[in-house]
């Protein structure tokens, strides 16, 4: 590996590669442990003498920033790392962001546990469960798409169609048939990174800045974050026990973003009455609506209720999907099923984003689905994630129902919880976490004033030993957060 040394005439050869090299150090650009070139290698590279290399990294050992292996190399040593990197301030005042990406940190994104914190109980959202996954039959099927790429093309590297691996969107189009009536041929599927993406490219082809979009109240803070980074005005439509209150939406929305079979974040599915007059009333004012069925997978409740796209009939209905939930995050591979009038202006936008997503992940999901193996794991997922939600609420209703109610919710993989009085939401999400308990409050899906306190508690990723454990922590604490409330009222 080459190392970037600039040598200024020939003068002092010596002191400006030491200079440099210790700056690199120092600041962190050459990283403990890393393996430097070769005296030799370094003195070609920068066509020096062997002598001058070698005088530089006796300098450097003595003075303890590198250290040697006997028959290995020269490293970096360890001991820098302790100290805290040098702040860097920007150069120039010059390029500076748009405005807008300085204002939605604050209330457009879901808070979660920095990556060095260690809660020992995470009822984190959204997570899912990868010890449960079977890793065997997905190396098969990820050393069958390393084969088949390496005989793609014969033997030449070529972009790919950016909708997508013909494998994964058949697979896409017939698990979406089978169980959630939705009708399309493979071609009508965009494979997207995560559903983020899927909703960026579906706002950047309809939307046009200033345009008005219709989003849930509370609801899911990275779309709204999205829609509004691209210049969209937000309207935050309220829900109630049947979903979106289509009355209250604003005459002008270009675009209404819902979640209708698991309400995100209070859990309820849209009522079939709902879903025809949000369809009813899309139609009459030509708005798009957009489907985000995140987690609909998992339904522990009743019947399974129509998608909009399937009672869809004006093509005015974005499907919207993600592995996110169902495999894991890591992943990174949503889709997206568009109205047909939005099919070449959201291909075009994909090829323009990125091009294409990781082909050999697109082949190796595809065969996964396409040999059945994706519909035992849901199979398999729903029945862990069945007790662990039976757990959950056992305890909600059992030792914490002086504390909790827990809202109806007949699907997903997360659970809200009201507070009841006379605790507050704050206090018991700062306990909780004081206590080594992650959980959200409701009031970060709020764009608004929010009218419920509660908490949200994810599954996906705690088994039931966990969840019963975090929970009886929890019921210890809230007495004592009680006497608090009352004695401050």
């Amino acid at each position: 590996m080459e190392i970037h040394v600039t040598l200024q005439g020939r003068s002092d050869l010596t002191g400006q590669i030491y200079r440099q090299l210790r700056a690199g150090i120092i600041e962190g650009r050459l990283a403990a442990n890393a393996r430097l070139p070769s005296t030799r290698d370094l003195a070609a590279q920068l066509g020096v003498s062997r002598k001058t290399t070698l005088d530089v990294f006796e300098r450097l050992i003595a003075e303890g920033f590198l250290h040697t292996r006997a028959g290995d190399g020269t490293f970096v040593a360890e001991g820098l790392t302790r100290l805290p990197s040098a702040e860097r301030k920007p150069a120039s005042a010059r390029a500076r962001a748009a405005g807008i990406w300085g204002a939605l940190p604050g209330g457009m994104s879901i808070p979660l546990p920095r990556t060095d914190s260690q809660y020992a109980f995470d009822f984190k959202g959204g997570v899912t469960d990868k010890t449960l996954f079977p890793w065997d039959i997905w190396r098969r099927c990820v050393n069958r798409a390393l084969r088949a790429q390496q005989r793609a093309g014969g033997g030449v590297g070529a972009y790919r169609d950016p909708g997508g691996e013909q494998e994964l969107r058949l697979g896409i189009a017939r698990y979406l048939a089978f169980s959630r009536a939705v009708v399309c041929n493979w071609q009508d599927v965009v494979v997207t990174q995560g559903a983020q993406q899927a909703l960026d490219l579906l706002a950047r082809v309809v939307l046009q800045p200033g345009d008005v979009v219709a989003v849930e109240e509370p609801g899911y803070p990275p779309a709204r974050a999205l829609f509004a980074a691209l210049g969209a005005r937000l309207a935050h439509v309220p829900v109630d026990r049947e979903g979106l209150i289509v009355e209250r939406l604003p005459r002008n929305a270009r675009l209404v973003y819902v979640t209708p079979s698991h309400q995100f974040p209070l859990g309820m599915p849209m009522s079939l009455d709902r879903r025809v007059e949000l369809l009813e009333w899309a139609k009459r004012r030509g708005a798009v609506i957009v489907e985000d069925d995140y987690d609909g997978e998992f339904r522990f409740e009743g019947r399974p209720v129509e998608s909009l796209k399937s009672l869809d009939r004006a093509g005015l209905v974005a499907y919207v999907g993600t592995f996110s939930k169902t495999i894991f995050p890591d992943l990174r591979i949503g889709y997206v099923v568009p109205p047909a009038s939005l099919s070449e202006p959201l291909w075009t936008a994909k090829r323009s984003s990125d091009w294409h997503s990781c082909m050999l992940t697109q082949t190796a999901l595809g065969t996964f689905m396409l040999d059945g193996e994706f519909a035992k794991h849901l199979r398999r997922m729903h029945k862990a994630y069945a007790l662990r939600r039976e757990t959950l609420i056992d305890w909600l209703t059992g030792a914490l129902a002086d504390s909790f109610e827990p809202m109806p919710s007949t699907a997903g993989i997360h659970l809200v919880a009201r507070l009841t009085a006379p605790w507050d939401e704050d206090a018991v999400v700062s306990a909780a976490r004081e206590a080594s308990i992650f959980v959200l409050g409701l009031g970060t899906f709020y764009a608004r004033e929010r009218r419920e306190q509660g908490l949200v508690f994810g599954y996906g990723g705690s088994n039931v030993e966990t969840i019963r454990a975090g929970l009886g922590k929890l019921a210890e604490l809230m007495p004592a957060l009680k006497r608090q409330s009352t004695s401050f009222t």
